[in-house]
């Protein structure tokens, strides 16, 4: 059971359509007609030039116009091509298209305002935040924070739980950080419930203070959120091995999600980060749900959210290993292991059943699962 302690202080540091032709020649007894396909490609390949030549014309008009003060700059640059984007959104297809146009866009008014911009050039609709929880990570928590500070947040939520060493300090040297200091050790998944309390943002980002994940990565997750998802979990199904030869935590996630008869999910969870929600989710299912993040996600998968896995994050093999999470039945382990079964608990209690469980599985595929290899 998870510890949950009072004397949480705040503060607030300084701070075309195109029509496809095909054209045939004849050269002897071949005939020769030129792929419809290759044709298309061409022609959305001359399209995508004809965007991004255009987003770095803008980018560099803009650029002449900018301002002389740093911190003035980066919102100069971010406000200018939120206002392009919208007005080629019709011609961006995607995640990837987005953000080709948005690099396109900043490379060239970096060029004209004879600076260099260290931004991610992500357009959101809807205020966005990040919640970090950290214990004791004063080697990598400033750098966690310098990786958030690329991207278009409104606020940056770090919590602090029974930290003993110089992980404060780390957080005090960067300007308009929102502290929530809880001297306890709480643990990240009661953090993230607090700091979802500490933030009125739409989209809210979660990652932890003991691994360095570069923005370009977690710019997905802001996305997903930002475009209608309520849940963006990080998409590790291909870093997992056979079912036969996984763990018992990646089981257990995996027979979560198909009980919710959302099996194409596999073993992906909001236990792993990075991971983003919508603040209409986390009302429907209430902050403190966060607390036990298998749970929270089946209330949001039983409500009709949309949960989605949009992008992965190699967290498996970046994960900082401690005495708490390496060997079998570890103490992490247990918990997690622990929080799937109140989760499925609470799905009963809602009157779940065996319907919802998706297609019954026969004795002889349970066989063949066991002796798989």
């Amino acid at each position: 059971m998870k510890r949950r302690s009072g004397g949480i202080g705040r503060q607030r540091t300084a701070g075309r359509r195109t029509a496809i032709t095909t054209r045939t020649r004849t050269t002897g007894r071949r005939n020769l007609t030129k792929s419809p396909l290759k044709s298309s490609a061409a022609s959305r390949s001359a399209a995508n030039k004809s965007v991004l030549h255009e987003a770095f014309s803008a980018g560099q008009r803009a650029g002449r116009h900018a301002l002389e003060n740093e911190h003035s700059l980066e919102q100069h640059a971010r406000s200018t091509w939120q206002v392009h984007e919208a007005a080629i959104s019709a011609e961006l297809r995607g995640y990837p298209a987005v953000m080709q146009a948005g690099k396109a866009f900043m490379q060239g008014y970096a060029q004209a305002a004879g600076r260099s911009l260290n931004i991610i050039p992500l357009s959101l609709n809807k205020p966005a935040a990040a919640v970090v929880c950290a214990c004791n990570e004063e080697l990598t928590l400033g750098q966690v924070l310098v990786q958030l500070k690329r991207l278009p947040l409104t606020d940056i939520v770090v919590v602090l739980n029974g930290t003993t060493d110089n992980s404060l300090a780390q957080v005090l040297e960067h300007p308009g950080i929102t502290l929530v200091y809880e001297p306890d050790r709480a643990g990240h998944d009661v953090g993230r419930a607090l700091g979802a309390k500490m933030t009125g943002a739409e989209t809210l980002l979660f990652v932890d203070g003991d691994m360095v994940v570069p923005a370009e990565q977690l710019a997905p997750f802001l996305y997903a959120v930002d475009r209608g998802d309520d849940v963006a979990l990080n998409n590790l199904s291909s870093l997992l091995p056979p079912f036969a030869r996984q763990d018992e935590v990646s089981r257990i996630k995996a027979y979560l999600n198909r009980v919710l008869n959302r099996s194409d999910l596999g073993s992906n969870s909001l236990t792993a980060v990075p991971h983003a929600l919508s603040r209409n989710m986390i009302q429907i299912v209430k902050p403190e749900s966060l607390a036990v993040p298998p749970k929270a996600q089946s209330l949001a998968i039983q409500h009709g959210l949309k949960v989605t896995a949009p992008s992965q994050v190699d967290v498996i093999r970046s994960n900082r290993l401690r005495s708490t999470n390496t060997g079998s039945g570890n103490e992490v382990a247990r918990l997690i292991i622990g929080d799937h079964l109140e989760a499925i608990a609470a799905w009963l209690d809602m009157g779940g059943n065996s319907s919802q469980a998706g297609r019954a599985i026969s004795r002889a595929e349970v066989a063949y699962r066991r002796n798989a290899r």
